[in-house]
């Protein structure tokens, strides 16, 4: 067993030192950043956390690499908006585009939808798929805990479906593909499930997809990946720990449904329209076995 364990701590190292340099440093900053900004007591120094978000700002009046962003306000009150990325319609363009409903990372506490590194990536997937992509900028954590992120994704959903003039005509809403990366990824699942239970809401859209990008959810019990990759540069297990623990209500533990998607407290989804999922999961994430 030791012998085992030295010998898949060695290939970590190995994988790890094959990146390339600047992945390395860029990885390393991040996570000591992430780091110096968690506190203690549960709260975040967002002055420090700030240093490495920037942000970029919408320009709905122009092409930048042929796609359009706009600003839409769903809540004032609870801040709640989403940025809509639009490619530019070509002869090649299909008539139309699906729309994909995005919820970024951040382990439900950092980053927004405004953040200069999900403006780059969603310009990329508005373009090559082509779609039109709706980036969720929801409520973070602490001062918003569960399920204020799965309601935000909810009722943006729900406004797509009741509003016929908020995405462009080529627009289909019959097609919708939920997206996430990380924590992103473990709202997107609650969303679908949310969507699922209560689909006769819903008059127009119609959730087909889910693309799950290296999902964010946990247990009490350690699994393989989190024992082997322990100490992950940008992924440890204290981190996790600290963000479920700011994340979920008061009491609970990682068995919540929220973070245990197949433990004894998950929501049942048999039976469920539940969306096909695509799943990618990184050799150097100590949450792939989850």
């Amino acid at each position: 067993m030791t012998t085992s364990l030295e010998s898949n701590t060695q290939k970590t190292v190995t994988s790890w030192t094959s990146l390339r340099w600047r992945t390395r440093v860029s990885l390393s900053l991040l996570s000591k950043v992430t780091d110096a900004a968690r506190r203690a007591d549960g709260t975040v120094n967002c002055r420090l956390m700030n240093i490495l978000d920037f942000k970029s700002l919408a320009a709905p009046a122009a092409f930048i690499r042929e796609v359009t962003l706009s600003d839409v306000t769903v809540d004032p009150t609870r801040k709640l908006w989403f940025r809509l990325f639009v490619p530019q319609t070509t002869l090649s363009t299909p008539s139309h585009l699906p729309v994909v409903v995005f919820l970024h990372d951040g382990g439900f506490t950092f980053l927004s939808s405004a953040s200069f590194a999900y403006d780059v990536v969603y310009r990329k997937f508005a373009r090559k798929f082509p779609a039109v992509v709706v980036s969720v900028d929801y409520r973070l954590c602490p001062e918003h805990r569960y399920p204020s992120q799965y309601d935000d994704g909810f009722d943006v959903l729900t406004v797509l479906d009741q509003n016929d003039d908020v995405l462009p005509k080529n627009a289909d809403r019959s097609r919708v593909f939920f997206a996430g990366d990380s924590a992103g990824a473990n709202l997107a699942h609650h969303v679908a499930v949310r969507a699922a239970r209560k689909k006769d809401r819903f008059r127009v859209v119609k959730p087909v997809g889910l693309i799950s990008i290296q999902p964010f959810f946990g247990g009490e019990e350690r699994v393989e990946s989190e024992i082997r990759l322990h100490g992950a540069p940008l992924v440890s297990v204290a981190q996790t720990d600290w963000l479920w623990k700011v994340f979920l209500p008061d009491g609970s533990d990682r068995d919540h449904k929220a973070a245990n998607s197949s433990g004894p407290n998950a929501v049942d989804i048999a039976g469920l329209e539940y969306p096909n999922t695509l799943v990618f999961t990184g050799g150097l994430d100590p949450l792939q076995d989850w």
